[in-house]
């Protein structure tokens, strides 16, 4: 919401700058311990421009620029406030080239300003926030043009990416892969205090308590307001308690240098004591109601102590505000001093993880600074005018990225130029395409996908290629009931430090032979599907963030992707590269009851952007869809795909992305053909004809996973009665009809000779053929093939939750089994001919 229109505006600036400057007298030489004062002074100088360009950006956008639509457009400028002295002290004198940084959602306006400033923004996308082609609302790798580390949006999760991008970076580190000359950087979140609400935070500090993480910086944004309401009082407790607990050092920087000073003089003490005990509530309410407000209170309270009134008295009402505002995170020194004394404790070998509790005010120099309902506030148009006026800029040079400014543009320019964070420019890196060699098919008459994966990673970790020491695994502790268990025991688990396998050295046999060690290929987890997607979204930016290409692949049970799809749809949004093989699925997993029986994921995995979702029936399906998957993640503008037909950019062919494996562990009798390159084509672009149909059929089966053999059973018997009838096998409903949408777009903009792989395979069928789907799953995911060419669908699927049985009474229950496909199919010829 906008504030009322008030006559008060910001915070003199001058009267700000002038009180830090008195305080800074006081400091001595500054520059062993900090910074060298003519620094400190460019510091301020940016610091109080990145405040102006990212109110103004945010002001434009919502009170400049032409409403078409009528939709608030937003921006957050209180959010952004209160990070501004944290930003500004990182970005311009902390950071170096190799630190990635996860910066807090609503605080995007300040990156793209830091950005512009640095010479990697625009000043046509500041000018086209939340616009299209714009900068993007909240930072965004894959959206914005500038140099986004983390995308951030979907609050809690960029923080917990930083702590498994530190683990991942310590992976290729310990093993040698960084390229040469490449230095391990710090993983920085800037944590709004509301983000502490999210439980995905305490999973990823959990898990990385687990595996040692180093080198991760927390910084809070301590405002003490949320979205509705002023945070519960003394919740700083807690959270320091909490990352003490799990091993972290914790940084509190609650005052700046003007109030400790004040806090050494006669009465001081009693009001460093009233501010610890003031209520959040009351303490943000008087920060809204400016020096008057404060002086009632102080007075009332603290009248009695000695000294106190001449420590009041002298400072006007202007002067108290400036003071009772002067928290930490607000104030360049004390955060200088901060960030320096963590970094001198890390060279001195003490890099364990830091938490950052920088109290600031959300708001902070803008005239709602404290309001409780600021957190949507924007400054309306007097307002801003009269906060331009504060902060120097000309009319018509609001954009000018030294307006307003005493110092003169070329010492700032220089400045910026000798920023150690901009001294390599744009910060991503690029990785060696990894050849990808055929893969041994796992042989046997009767197999289940789940377990011919568990054989085809097997087999890959007995290898000595540069594929096989590429990969690394994740699970949430199901690995061994994932088939991962013959790869773990050849490539060893990953751990920071050597672990002796207790069990085999006390020669007590177990299948398991689980050695940890840097040298080990699998990461694993604990039961949370969150930090496994953000696991793999760290992996999978590893050819980006570090320069070093990994093929991850993660595996869970096929029901719990939807706990994590948060976190899923997160990775995959920052096009982070993996592989995710969930299995078993659908109610097939039979004796595990409806908790355990997956039914909507077939759907998910359409419906996710970035994701190729797949559902192989057979094995050697699965070794075609594993080898093109491990060069798909590869792909992008240096290395294109090559199998890519005209016209499917929809299927990111030539860009590439992550898989989505849906297995079974249902075993299965195994075809016995040979796997043509026809073939394999056919299976990775979504489907193929196990049994051709006639021309002018008129019926097919078409089928997806676990449930062949009951769609082969069933073709077999009907095609006694309608001969030429088809049975297909459709591995991806996703690619299917990812390309048949494009093909219908392209024709619908006048290229009329587009087409797709299902119209090709169902072009032999009679205009007005019957069609069967069926799948584990919600019937929708196979519905749709009869809108290729208007033919009437019999879809038979799951809808509902599952129940524990066997796989003959639950296929029977929920009509997988041959009689209903055997009815399907007798409707739909009965439906055609009354048609």
């Amino acid at each position: 919401m906008t504030p009322p229109s008030s006559s008060r505006t910001a915070l003199s600036l001058d009267r700000v700058e002038t009180a830090r400057s008195e305080e800074d007298h006081g400091q001595g030489d500054l520059s062993g311990t900090v910074v060298d004062s003519e620094a400190l002074d460019l510091l301020r100088a940016l610091e109080r421009k990145i405040l102006w360009l990212s109110s103004w950006t945010i002001h434009n956008a919502n009170h400049l620029r032409e409403s078409r639509d009528g939709l608030k457009v937003g921006g957050h400028q209180a959010s952004c406030a209160s990070l501004v002295t944290l930003m500004t002290a990182l970005y311009f004198e902390i950071l170096r080239p190799e630190d990635r940084v996860a910066v807090k959602p609503h605080a995007s306006p300040v990156f793209h300003a830091i950005q512009y400033l640095l010479g990697h923004q625009e000043v046509e996308k500041l000018q086209s926030f939340r616009a299209y082609g714009g900068a993007q609302s909240y930072p965004s790798r894959t959206k914005d043009t500038d140099d986004v580390d983390f995308s951030t949006g979907s609050v809690g999760l960029g923080v917990a990416m930083t702590s498994f991008a530190s683990l991942v970076q310590d992976y290729v580190a310990l093993k040698g892969l960084l390229p040469e000359g490449r230095q391990p950087g710090r993983m920085v979140a800037l944590v709004g205090d509301a983000e502490l609400d999210e439980g995905n935070v305490y999973e990823a500090l959990l898990e990385g308590w687990k595996h040692d993480v180093r080198n991760v910086w927390w910084i809070i944004d301590y405002n003490r307001q949320s979205l509705d309401s002023v945070v519960t009082d003394r919740l700083f407790g807690q959270i320091d308690q909490l990352f003490h607990t799990m091993g972290w050092r914790v940084v509190t920087v609650k005052y700046g240098k003007a109030l400790q000073s004040a806090f050494r003089q006669p009465g001081g003490a009693a009001l460093q004591q009233w501010i610890d005990d003031c209520p959040n509530s009351l303490y943000s309410a008087l920060v809204y109601k400016g020096g008057a407000a404060w002086r009632e209170h102080l007075l009332r309270d603290l009248g009695d102590e000695p000294g106190f009134r001449e420590l009041l008295a002298s400072h006007d009402d202007e002067a108290l505000q400036a003071l009772m505002t002067n928290l930490g995170g607000h104030d360049m020194v004390a955060v200088l001093e901060a960030f320096r004394t963590v970094e001198a404790e890390t060279l001195a070998g003490d890099d364990r993880p830091t938490c950052f509790l920088a109290y600031t005010i959300k708001g902070h120099g803008l005239p709602f600074a404290g309001h409780k309902d600021n957190h949507a506030g924007l400054m309306n148009p007097d307002q801003m005018a009269a906060f331009q006026v504060a902060n120097a800029v000309p009319e018509g040079q609001e954009w000018d990225r030294f307006a307003g400014l005493a110092l003169p543009a070329e010492r700032l320019q220089d400045f910026l130029d000798r920023t150690p964070f901009n001294a390599e420019g744009r910060r991503r890196h690029a990785a060696p395409y990894l050849e990808v060699p055929p893969l041994l098919e796992a042989k046997a008459e009767r197999l289940s996908t789940q377990e011919g994966f568990g054989r085809i990673l097997a087999e890959l970790a007995r290898q000595d290629s540069d594929l096989a020491d590429r990969l690394v695994t994740t699970s949430p502790d199901v690995t061994v009931s994932t088939n991962l268990g013959g790869w773990v025991n050849r490539r060893g688990i990953f751990d920071r430090h050597s672990r002796e396998d207790v069990f085999k050295s006390e020669k007590v046999v177990s299948a398991q032979r689980w050695g940890m060690s840097p040298e080990g290929q699998h990461l694993e987890l604990g039961i949370a599907e969150n930090n496994l997607f953000i696991l793999l979204a760290a992996l999978g930016l590893s050819h980006s963030l570090f320069g070093v290409r990994l093929l991850p692949i993660g595996t869970l049970y096929d029901p719990f992707i939807a706990r994590g799809l948060d976190a899923l749809n997160y990775a995959c949004y920052q096009d982070a590269r993996f592989i995710v093989v969930a299995t078993p699925s659908g109610l097939t997993l039979a004796p595990e009851g409806g908790a355990h029986q997956s039914v909507g994921t077939p759907l998910i995995g359409m419906a996710q952007d970035g994701l190729a979702s797949f559902e192989p029936a057979y094995v050697d399906e699965l070794t075609a869809l594993l080898r093109w998957s491990f060069d798909y993640l590869q792909r992008d503008a240096e290395h294109p795909g090559s199998d890519a037909l005209p016209g499917t950019d929809w299927l990111r062919d030539s860009s590439g992305g992550s898989v989505y494996l849906r297995l079974s562990t249902r075993s299965l009798a195994q075809p016995d053909r040979a796997m043509t390159p026809e073939l394999a084509r056919d299976i990775v672009t979504g489907g193929y004809w196990i049994k051709p149909p006639a021309p002018g059929a008129e019926l097919a089966i078409a089928y997806s996973g676990a449930v062949a053999p009951e769609a082969l059973a069933a073709w077999e018997e009907v095609v006694e009665e309608v001969p030429g009838a088809g049975l297909l096998a459709v591995t991806s409903a996703d690619r299917l009809n990812a390309e048949w949408s494009a093909a219908e777009r392209a024709r619908q903009q006048g290229l009329g000779t587009a087409s797709s792989h299902v119209e090709q395979l169902l072009a032999p069928l009679a205009s007005d053929a019957a069609l069967v789907t069926l799948l584990d799953g919600h019937p929708g995911t196979l519905a749709w093939l009869g809108s290729v060419r208007g033919q009437k669908v019999q879809a038979l699927g799951v809808e509902h939750f599952g129940q524990s049985g066997d796989i003959p009474d639950l296929y029977a229950k929920y009509r997988l089994d041959k009689e209903a496909i055997l009815d399907a199919c007798a409707a739909g010829l009965v439906a055609r001919f009354r048609a």
